[in-house]
C-alpha cells in the first residue's frame, strides 16, 4: 500500500534491508532475512529485533524508497507483505512517473513532486474505500471544501468525484487534483510556490481521447475549441476516463439536446448525480444495449450464477441481471449464451434444496411448462424475495387489466374503425371499395398475399423447406419463444436467412416485441382510432413517402399495402410525437409489414425506433450520426491499412449513414437486405457495424487505389448491388435505387465486381469482427456523441452568425465572441439557477413551427435577469456600479423584446451592441431617446401597445375587395404589392425614416437623469457635466416656449367648429397643452456642445470589452446566484 512519505537514513537502512530492484530515483527493498533459508543468523537477528522493538506488529517485509541522487536521505513511499503487492506499485511508478522525472533540473524538485503525487494517491484510495461504506465520507467533504475555496463556484455546483493526477504544460508536469463536477472539469495545483488552476465547462468539451507520447505512457486529452489539456499519472486511468466520458456525455445531452435525446430521470436531476450513480448508470446502459430492453427498464440486481443449459448438458457460468420486467442472463463470454425471460411469462420463482453439486439453486418456472435452474447465487434469499415481490405486483396488475378489459368488451359491441382517407383520385364506387379494404387491420402479413415473381422459385421453395426443418430441430433443442437459449448455433442459422414462414415470428421473438404486444392488447387498435383524421406535419410527410416505400414490390402497388403502411406510420407518429415521422421509417415499416401482421409490425417498429436504434429517428438523426462517427473510428481500429491509404475516412463514413438508417435496405438487393434485417434483430446494431467493416475489407484494395470520393462511392455501390441471396442461378435483383445507378456505373471505370453471397458475407463479418462487443460500442458511442452534438452546435452558430452579420458592422471575430458570451449566459442559468428558471431557459432555447410540434432549430434567447447580467458586462455606459444602470438595463430589455415574449434573441442583442459600438452619434442618441419613451419607459405606462409601431407600412392600404371588370385597378393592386415588398426590404431603415413620438416632461427628466449618470469616472467629467447643464437648460427653454405657443394655439382651437376639428387630426384640444420636446430638438441641442459630441463619437473598443467580459462573466454571475440562493 502507499504510505505517507517518511524520511529514513539510507546508510543505516542498508544494514536491515536488501535492495532487490533500483533505478536513479526508486529502490525496491526486502527485509533482511525474509525469504532466505531458515536458520541463517542475520534473519534470526532481524526477526528478533522486529519483535522486540516494534510493539505494534512485525515490520512489512517489502518497501519502496524514493531517493535523490547524491543525498543520504530517502523516503518510504510504499510497503507490502508480499512481493506481488509491492511489484504493482513499482510497475506503476516505472510506467507513469519515472520517465517524467528527467525533465526536472533541480533534484530536490523531484522529491517534492513525487511526495505530492503519493499523497494524492493515498487520498484517492481513502476516498474509494470510504465511498464504499459511506455516502459522504470525511475525506470527500474535505475535498469539497477545497473545491469551493479554489474555484469560487456556487454551492449548487455538485462535486461528483476527484482524482490525483498531473496536468502537463509542454514537457513539464504539474501535480495536483482533478475535480469532476456536474457541469465542469477543474484542476488545481500548488507546487514549488506556483499555483495553477482552471475550470472547463463540459459544454465546451469537443473531444475526449486517450493518448500516448514519449514522456507520458498514457494520458487523457480533453479538447475544447480553444485549446487542449492533458492529464496523466492516474491510479486507475480506465476508471477516470470512463467517469469523465460519462459526465461530459450527460452534461451535453442535458444542455445541448434536451428535446431530442432520451436521458434517464435520475440524470435529469444533476443534484442527485454521484459517482456510484454513474457506475450504476453505466452498467444499466450496458444491460439495456446487450439485451435490447425498453429504455424505461430499471436495473435492480446483478448476481454471478450458473444456468443449466440442456443443449450443452452442463451449467454455464455467467451473470444474472434483473430489471422491472425481465430476468436476463449472459455468459461470461459476451454473446456465447444469452437467456431472456420476461417476468409476465414466469409462474413462480422458488428456492430448492442446496447440495454440494447444486449450491444455492433457484428454479424459475414459466407458462410453457418449462423451468430454468440457476445455481451458485450469492444472497439467494434476498434476490428471490425481491423477484417474487415484483412478480406478485406484476400479476396483480395483469389481473386488474384483464378484468377492466373484459368489462369493456361486455359494455361495447365491436364496431369497425376507419383510417383517415387521403386519396381523392377515385370514383365513388372505387372509393367505397377502397374504404372497405381499410375497415380493419390486416390480420396476415402482406407476403402471404403478395409475392414477387422471381426466377428460380422452385429451388427457393426447396431451400425454404430445408431451413424450416433446421429451425424446427433448433427449437426442439434450444426452446422456442422469447426465453429460448441464444447461442452461436442460432447465429449460423440466421446468417442463412430466416425462412419466410418463420420470419415474422422470429423477429417478434428476437426483439421481444411479442412481450409488448401481449401486455398492450388493443393498444394499436385504439391508437389508430385516435390518430384517424388528425392532420399534422408528420402525416403530410407520411403521405408524401407512402408510394416511395418499396415501389417495385407488388404489396405496395396495391391499396391494401399502402393503407396498412399509412396506419402503422400514422399510429406511431401519434404514439411518439417527439419522433413523429422520420425519413427511412417508411422503408423499414414496409419490410416489417411484408413478414409480420399489421399489429406485430407496429410493435416491431416501436422496438426498432425506441430500443434497438435509440435517438436515430428524430429531426437531427443524432443517433445515426453518432454511429457513423463510431464506424469511422472502428475502420481505424480494425482496418488500419485501409485507414492509412485513405487518410480522409469521412467519405467512407458518410456513405454508411444510409446503411445505419435503413439497415442496408436501400443499398442491397431486397432478398439480401432482408437477411441483414434478420441479423439485426438477433445482434442489434453490432450486426450493421460488422457487415459494414466486412464490405470495406472486401473492397480494401480497390478503395485504397481510388483517386477520389466519387470513385470510392461507385466501388462500394457496385459491390453491394451484386450481393446475392443463396445459390439461385440468377443474378441478384437490384435494390430500389440500383436501376438509376446502373446507367451511370456503366460509363465509369469502376472494375467489375464478382457476385457475393449474402450468407458468406455475413459469416465473414462474424468470423473477422465478431469480437466487437456491445460494451465497446457503448463506450465509443458515449465519446462520439460529444463530437456530434458539438458539431451541431458549431453549425447552429455558423448559421446564426451568417444571418446576423449582414445587419451589423461588428467584425466577424467579435461577433463570434459575443455569441459565445450570449450562449454562456444561457448555460449559467442552467448550471446554477433554480429548477423552474432552468427549465424555462432550456424551453426558450428551442424554436418550433406554428403547429408547436415539429422542431425547427435550436436558438438561444435570454430572459430579463440573464440579459441584465450580460448588459452589465457589455454596456459602455453608464458604469456597472451606477444604480441607474439597472433601470436602463430593464428599459433596454423591454425595447429589444419586440414580440413581447419576455425573451431577447441574439440578433436583437447584436443589433443593440452594434448601435453602441459601431454606429454614429445620431443613432446612439436615437437609442437613448427611445429608451425614455414608451414602450421602453414602463414605470407609469398605461398601455404600451399604443406606442408600438406597426410591422407593415400603412401609407398605402392594400385593397382586398377589388371592383370587378376593371383591369387598371388590378395593375394598381400589383403596384401596391411591389411597394409592400419594398417596405419589407427596408425594415432596418423603417425606424430611421419614421419620426419618433414627442417626449413629455416626465420622460425628459428621466432622459436627463440618464445623461448625468453616464459620465462618472470619465477623464473629462467636469466638462461633460457643464455641457449637460447647458444643454438641459436650453432644452427646458425650448420646451417651455413650445408649451406656451401650444397654449396660445389652443385658444384659437376653441373658435374652430367642432366638425372641422374632428376631421383634422392635427387639431387636438388636450394633447397640444402638454409640455413636449422632439428628438430633433434634443439632437440639435447636444450638437452645440463639443464635449458631448466628442464623448458620443469617440471610438469604443469592443474587443477590449469582450475580453473583460470573458474574465468577469463566470464568477460575477456565480457570485450573484450564490447570493440569491443564500437569501432563500
Amino acid at each position: 500500500m502507499w504510505l505517507n512519505p517518511e524520511e529514513v537514513l539510507l546508510k543505516n537502512a542498508l544494514k536491515l534491508w536488501v535492495t532487490e530492484r533500483s533505478n536513479d530515483f526508486f529502490l525496491l527493498q526486502r527485509r533482511r532475512g525474509h525469504g532466505e533459508p531458515t536458520g541463517r543468523f542475520t534473519g534470526l537477528l532481524v526477526g528478533a529485533l522486529d519483535t522486540v522493538l516494534d510493539s505494534n506488529a512485525r515490520v512489512t517485509p517489502f518497501r519502496i524508497l524514493l531517493q535523490v541522487p547524491g543525498s543520504q536521505i530517502s523516503w518510504v513511499i510504499a510497503s507490502g507483505a508480499a512481493i506481488e503487492e509491492v511489484s504493482k506499485h513499482w510497475d506503476w511508478l516505472i510506467h507513469n512517473l519515472l520517465h517524467s522525472l528527467s525533465v526536472f533540473e533541480n533534484k530536490e524538485d523531484v522529491a517534492s513532486f513525487v511526495r505530492g503525487k503519493v499523497r494524492g494517491l493515498i487520498a484517492e484510495e481513502v476516498q474509494g474505500r470510504q465511498a464504499a461504506q459511506e455516502e459522504d465520507p470525511a475525506k470527500f467533504r474535505e475535498a469539497l471544501l477545497k473545491f469551493e475555496l479554489h474555484f469560487g463556484l456556487p454551492s449548487s455546483e455538485k462535486l461528483v468525484t476527484y482524482y490525483s493526477c498531473c496536468c502537463w504544460k509542454g514537457r513539464v508536469p504539474r501535480q495536483g487534483f482533478l475535480y469532476l463536477s456536474i457541469n465542469h472539469i477543474a484542476f488545481y495545483s500548488f507546487l514549488l510556490g506556483k499555483e495553477v488552476k482552471f475550470v472547463i465547462p463540459w459544454a465546451e468539451v469537443t473531444r475526449l481521447e486517450r493518448v500516448s507520447t514519449g514522456i507520458m505512457t498514457e494520458a487523457i486529452r480533453v479538447n475544447t475549441r480553444q485549446r487542449q489539456r492533458e492529464f496523466s499519472m492516474f491510479l486507475n486511468l480506465e476508471e477516470t476516463f470512463g467517469v469523465i466520458g460519462q459526465l461530459a456525455d450527460i452534461a451535453l445531452r442535458r444542455l445541448l439536446d434536451s428535446e431530442g435525446l432520451e436521458l434517464d430521470r435520475v440524470l435529469q436531476q444533476p443534484a442527485r448525480i454521484t459517482k456510484r450513480i454513474l457506475e450504476e448508470q453505466a452498467l444499466r446502459e450496458y444491460v439495456l444495449a446487450l439485451f435490447r430492453l425498453p429504455r424505461a427498464e430499471r436495473l435492480h440486481d446483478v448476481a454471478s450464477c450458473s444456468v443449466w443449459t440442456p443443449h450443452a448438458r452442463c451449467h454455464t457460468a455467467g451473470t444474472l441481471y434483473t430489471t422491472d420486467s425481465y430476468l436476463c442472463f449472459s455468459s461470461r463470454e459476451e454473446g456465447s449464451c444469452i437467456l431472456l425471460i420476461p417476468l409476465p411469462e414466469v409462474l413462480s420463482i422458488e428456492k430448492a434444496e442446496s447440495t454440494s453439486l447444486l449450491p444455492n439453486p433457484v428454479i424459475v418456472s414459466i407458462r410453457t411448462k418449462k423451468a430454468f435452474q440457476l445455481i451458485e447465487l450469492q444472497d439467494r434469499n434476498e434476490l428471490v424475495e425481491s423477484l417474487n415481490s415484483r412478480l406478485r405486483a406484476l400479476q396483480w396488475k395483469q389481473s386488474m387489466f384483464r378484468s377492466k378489459k373484459d368489462s369493456k368488451r361486455k359494455m361495447s359491441a365491436p364496431t369497425p374503425y376507419y383510417t383517415f382517407y387521403y386519396d381523392t383520385g377515385y370514383s365513388d364506387e372505387e372509393e367505397i371499395e377502397e374504404q372497405v379494404l381499410r375497415n380493419t387491420v390486416n390480420s396476415e402479413a402482406l407476403m402471404t398475399a403478395f409475392h414477387q415473381n422471381q426466377p428460380g422459385t422452385n429451388g427457393n421453395k426447396s431451400m425454404e423447406q430445408v431451413k424450416e426443418r433446421l429451425w424446427e430441430d433448433h427449437f426442439q433443442e434450444f426452446g422456442r419463444g422469447v426465453h429460448m437459449f441464444r447461442t452461436e448455433k442460432i447465429q449460423r442459422l440466421i446468417a442463412m436467412g430466416i425462412p419466410e414462414s418463420l420470419r415474422g415470428e422470429l423477429w417478434m421473438t428476437l426483439s421481444d416485441a411479442s412481450s409488448e404486444l401481449e401486455s398492450h392488447q388493443g393498444y394499436y387498435t385504439g391508437l389508430v382510432k385516435k390518430s384517424m383524421g388528425h392532420s399534422s406535419l408528420a402525416t403530410e410527410e407520411i403521405e408524401r413517402d407512402l408510394h416511395r416505400s418499396l415501389p417495385d414490390h407488388p404489396a405496395f402497388q396495391n391499396p391494401t399495402g399502402i393503407a396498412a403502411l399509412r396506419r402503422v406510420l400514422t399510429a406511431y407518429a401519434h404514439r411518439n410525437p417527439k419522433i413523429g415521422y422520420c425519413q427511412s421509417m417508411n422503408i423499414l415499416a414496409s419490410v416489417l409489414l411484408l413478414y409480420a401482421k399489421e399489429e406485430e409490425a407496429f410493435w416491431l417498429l416501436v422496438a426498432v425506433c425506441e430500443r434497438m436504434l435509440p435517438d436515430y429517428f428524430n429531426r437531427r438523426v443524432i443517433g445515426a450520426q453518432v454511429d457513423q462517427s463510431v464506424f469511422e473510428e472502428l475502420i481505424r481500429e480494425r482496418l488500419p491499412e485501409l485507414a492509412e491509404n485513405v487518410p480522409d475516412l469521412s467519405a467512407l463514413s458518410s456513405v454508411s449513414l444510409s446503411w445505419f438508417l435503413t439497415l442496408f435496405l436501400s443499398v442491397l438487393p431486397f432478398q439480401s437486405a432482408v437477411c441483414v434485417v434478420d441479423s439485426f434483430f438477433f445482434h442489434g446494431i453490432k450486426a450493421i457495424f460488422q457487415l459494414g467493416l466486412a464490405a470495406l475489407e472486401a473492397n480494401a484494395a480497390q478503395l485504397s487505389a481510388s483517386t477520389d470520393d466519387g470513385q470510392a462511392l461507385m466501388i462500394l455501390t457496385s459491390f453491394l448491388d451484386q450481393v446475392g441471396y443463396e445459390e439461385s442461378g440468377c443474378p441478384p435483383s437490384p435494390p430500389p435505387a440500383a436501376a438509376e445507378r446502373s446507367s451511370i456505373s456503366s460509363d465509369t471505370d469502376v472494375p467489375a465486381v464478382r457476385h457475393t453471397n449474402i450468407t458468406a458475407l455475413i459469416n465473414d463479418s462474424y468470423e473477422k469482427f465478431g469480437d466487437l462487443s456491445v460494451r465497446h460500442i457503448e463506450r465509443l458511442r458515449c465519446r462520439h456523441r460529444i463530437r456530434v452534438l458539438q458539431a451541431h452546435e458549431d453549425t447552429i452558430k455558423e448559421n446564426t452568425l451568417r444571418l446576423v452579420a449582414a445587419d451589423v458592422s461588428i467584425s466577424p471575430e467579435n461577433l463570434a465572441d459575443v455569441y459565445n458570451l450570449f450562449k454562456t449566459e444561457h448555460f449559467i442559468s442552467l448550471y446554477w439557477g433554480d429548477s423552474s428558471s432552468a427549465a424555462a431557459a432550456e424551453a426558450a432555447a428551442w424554436h418550433y413551427s406554428d403547429t408547436g410540434r415539429s422542431f425547427i432549430e435550436r436558438q438561444y434567447r435570454l430572459d430579463r435577469p440573464q440579459f441584465k447580467s450580460l448588459y452589465g458586462l457589455m454596456a459602455p455606459w453608464p458604469g456597472g456600479g451606477n444604480q441607474h444602470a439597472d433601470t436602463l438595463a430593464n428599459r433596454t430589455f423591454t425595447l429589444l423584446d419586440q414580440d413581447q415574449d419576455n425573451l431577447v434573441t441574439f440578433k436583437e442583442f447584436a443589433g443593440w451592441l452594434d448601435t453602441l459600438y459601431c454606429e454614429d452619434l445620431n443613432e446612439k442618441i436615437r437609442l437613448l431617446y427611445r429608451l425614455h419613451i414608451p414602450p421602453a419607459l414602463t414605470e407609469s405606462e398605461d398601455d404600451p401597445s399604443l406606442m408600438k409601431s406597426p410591422l407593415l407600412s400603412t401609407n398605402r392600404p392594400l385593397y382586398v375587395n377589388l371592383p370587378s371588370g376593371v383591369e387598371g385597378e388590378v395593375k394598381d393592386y400589383q403596384e401596391q404589392l411591389k411597394q409592400m415588398l419594398q417596405d419589407l426590404a427596408k425594415e432596418r431603415e423603417k425606424d430611421v425614416e419614421k419620426p419618433l413620438p414627442l417626449m413629455n416632461q416626465r420622460e425628459f427628466i428621466q432622459f436627463c437623469k440618464t445623461l448625468y449618470s453616464m459620465f462618472h469616472g470619465d477623464p473629462e467629467e467636469n466638462d461633460l457635466f457643464q455641457a449637460i447643464a447647458t444643454v438641459t437648460s436650453l432644452l427646458l427653454q425650448i420646451g417651455e416656449a413650445g408649451h406656451r405657443s401650444h397654449s396660445t394655439g389652443s385658444e384659437v382651437t376653441e373658435a374652430v367648429p367642432t366638425d372641422v376639428a374632428a376631421e383634422d387630426p392635427g387639431v387636438d384640444g388636450t394633447a397640444e397643452k402638454e409640455w413636449t420636446i422632439s428628438f430633433a430638438q434634443i439632437l440639435a441641442s447636444l450638437l452645440t456642445e463639443q464635449a458631448l459630441v466628442y464623448f458620443f463619437e469617440k471610438p469604443l473598443d469592443l474587443t477590449v470589452k469582450i475580453s473583460e467580459a470573458k474574465e468577469k462573466q463566470y464568477h460575477q454571475r456565480a457570485g450573484l446566484l450564490s447570493l440569491q440562493q443564500g437569501t432563500r
